[in-house]
């Protein structure tokens, strides 16, 4: 199928596609949810079979995000026994899958402080059996290239194009010298199969079967990288935070269970201190990206979240003087715009 060049027709393609691969000439198609990227989600809606269960449309745009590596990490993660969504038909050329309705809400719409303990555990299951399947040999790297073209996000969108910083050479070096401290530290840590992006946004309660775990979402961006990279960014997530206390107890919780399930994970000191390092690469990274999908993608949404990450990086940079420079960088250039 040939993509379509503007949006109008490829609405029409979408919807035709639909209607082709259901049977259902009536029926029709209503935004499910936003997505940061290029795919969006449609709901069907009732056409000439009004009793019939709600689906989703999952439209990813072949020349901006192929839909095989979705597709394919699905399959891993199927095959080792996480919930994902059950695909119901494929054009992989065109862009299109058909997949079950999960519901509307996702595991950031329903939590709360009184049944986080629950769900959080829940999100373990899953994240556990996720961690210990084996990385395929072609499994893309969270490597040094990878890590460090993240942290540069940070000063080029946010610190440059966000809040039109330019950094003198002795700054540019202190970060040079931060950023060369948290890829040694990432690279350092024990390798799995990592999500990239396991917060409660892309996890969802499966109707009717609790006991199966939440269904992940968004795992196309899957490397092999730094253990404790996932349930560092489950629990310290970009759109809700919680009291350091509970996180802590979290993270000791998950590093528990990862080990009698026989995972990598060091003892439980060096894999806090990981859990740390790799964090502040996360939120450096993302500050970058919400600048990016601001001034880049037009999305201005991204950026009201931004004080959360620095509320993250507040919590931890004290610990670790060698990162003091960081540290003040960020009270020079970046507090003073909040």
């Amino acid at each position: 199928m040939t993509q379509p060049v503007d949006c109008a027709d490829r609405a029409t393609a979408r919807l035709s596609w639909a209607r082709a691969t259901t049977g259902d000439a009536g029926l029709g198609l209503v935004r499910a949810s936003f997505d940061a990227g290029f795919r969006s989600y449609w709901r069907t809606s009732a056409g000439d079979a009004p009793g019939a269960p709600t689906l989703i449309v999952m439209d990813s745009p072949p020349d901006k995000e192929d839909v095989r590596p979705w597709l394919r990490i699905r399959e891993l993660l199927e095959s080792a026994g996480v919930r994902v969504p059950e695909v119901l038909a494929a054009d992989v050329e065109g862009g299109f899958l058909l997949l079950e309705d999960l519901g509307v809400d996702t595991f950031l719409q329903v939590i709360d402080s009184d049944n986080a303990d629950v769900l959080f555990d829940t999100a373990i299951d899953q994240l556990l059996r996720l961690q210990a399947l084996p990385c395929p040999a072609d499994l893309p790297a969270y490597n040094e290239a990878m890590l460090a073209f993240e942290l540069r996000l940070f000063d080029e969108w946010y610190l440059g194009r966000h809040l039109g910083v330019a950094l003198d050479c002795g700054e540019l070096e202190a970060l040079d010298l931060a950023y060369r401290h948290l890829v040694d530290a990432a690279l350092a840590q024990p390798q799995v199969f990592v999500h990239r992006d396991f917060m409660p946004r892309n996890l969802m309660p499966v109707p009717g079967n609790p006991a199966d775990g939440p269904a992940v979402l968004d795992f196309q961006g899957a490397v092999r990288g730094p253990i404790a990279y996932d349930p560092l960014s489950l629990f310290k997530d970009a759109f809700l935070s919680w009291p350091e206390t509970r996180v802590d107890g979290w993270l000791d919780r998950y590093h528990a269970r990862a080990l009698a399930a026989g995972l990598p994970v060091p003892a439980l000191a060096p894999f806090r201190r990981d859990a740390d390092l790799v964090g502040i690469q996360r939120h450096l990274k993302i500050l970058g990206i919400f600048a990016r999908l601001h001034h880049r993608d037009g999305k201005p949404k991204y950026l009201v979240d931004a004080p959360r990450f620095v509320a993250y990086l507040d919590a931890v940079l004290p610990k670790y003087p060698e990162l003091a420079p960081l540290a003040a960088i960020i009270d020079r250039h970046v507090r003073p715009a909040l």
